[in-house]
């Protein structure tokens, strides 16, 4: 017998070509670049080039005279003058390490609050329906509207009493934690990216008998990874940019953090110049880290946002 395939048979029999995009396709597909010499896209490398000398000249200038013996703050080299590591020495007698460490601290305990609170909070307001959700998510963007000045002083307050308990939170890493814990920015990114999964997947799941915490963990967070990079970069740098908070809570120089600690150094007429580029080079360091070993989730996360549909 001859055996006969409809086309769709036929079709289905083939061997599917896997379609293989790299990021950086991705990402020019998602900012609208095509493809070729054209006349646009030289353009637009000049300005990208142009962009990449502007923020590059600062590091450069951080990074040569932190190991420079006497470093200018008006000429700009290529390498330094004189090669030495005296202002690590003297940063490290002034308590740089000490700084460093309380950064990381806070950092690493605001920033998994900040996701854990966010995911929660984001898979509620995406998956269940309640007549006050529009306000609770007004309430959480009402974080970013408010600038860190205008609640500086209330925040101090709490802080120093909180309320229904009592303790006092200045001096301890926690009181930089909880007020960073809740950030209306990744919520909102995570709720958005949430209700636009598939529901027909979350009925599949609730259908063979899945709870709302292994649906969560098992179903709705595997596919939200490429949010998940996106928020842990954006919170990062937001955790590790924190000034005027550290400052208000720390109870002397011991609490303070690196930002508040360059601040100070800057100010303090002996501090040499390579000092305070000493702690700057350590205060940039983990961000640009950071960025680089999450930018592939930064990018999966921009293009899923800017294909979808």
């Amino acid at each position: 017998m001859i055996e006969t395939r409809t086309p769709v048979a036929a079709a289905a029999a083939r061997p599917r070509r896997r379609r293989t995009r790299d990021s950086g396709s991705q990402f020019e597909s998602a900012v609208g670049w095509g493809s070729g010499p054209t006349p646009l896209n030289m353009v637009r490398t000049v300005l990208c080039v142009a962009v990449v000398l502007l923020f590059a000249v600062p590091f450069l200038a951080i990074m040569i005279g932190a190991f420079d013996a006497n470093p200018s703050t008006t000429q700009l080299r290529l390498f330094p003058r004189e090669l030495s590591f005296e202002s690590f020495r003297v940063a490290v007698e002034r308590g740089i390490l000490g700084y460093l460490v309380n950064s990381f601290v806070i950092l690493g305990g605001g920033l998994v609050l900040q996701l854990i609170l966010s995911i929660l909070a984001a898979y509620a307001l995406s998956r269940f329906r309640f007549r006050a959700a529009g306000l609770v998510l007004g309430l959480f963007l009402l974080t970013m509207m408010l600038p860190e000045e205008v609640i500086a002083v209330p925040l101090s307050q709490v802080l120093g009493e909180l309320p229904l308990v009592g303790i006092n939170l200045r001096g301890t890493p926690f009181g930089v934690m909880l007020p960073v814990a809740i950030w209306g920015f990744s919520i909102l990114l995570m709720t958005e990216f949430m209700r636009d999964i598939p529901p027909e997947i979350v009925e599949a799941a609730r259908l063979d008998g899945v709870g709302e915490l292994r649906m969560l963990t098992a179903v709705v967070l595997p596919m939200s990874t490429p949010v998940l990079g996106v928020a842990t970069i954006f919170g990062f740098i937001m955790i590790w940019d924190q000034y005027l908070l550290p400052l208000i809570v720390a109870n002397g120089p011991g609490d303070y953090t690196l930002t508040v600690a360059l601040g100070v150094l800057r100010q303090d007429p002996e501090v040499a110049n390579g000092i305070v580029l000493v702690g700057a080079l350590l205060a940039l360091l983990p961000s640009l880290i950071a960025y680089l070993l999450l930018q592939k989730s930064l990018i999966r996360g921009i293009t899923s946002g800017a294909t979808k549909g």
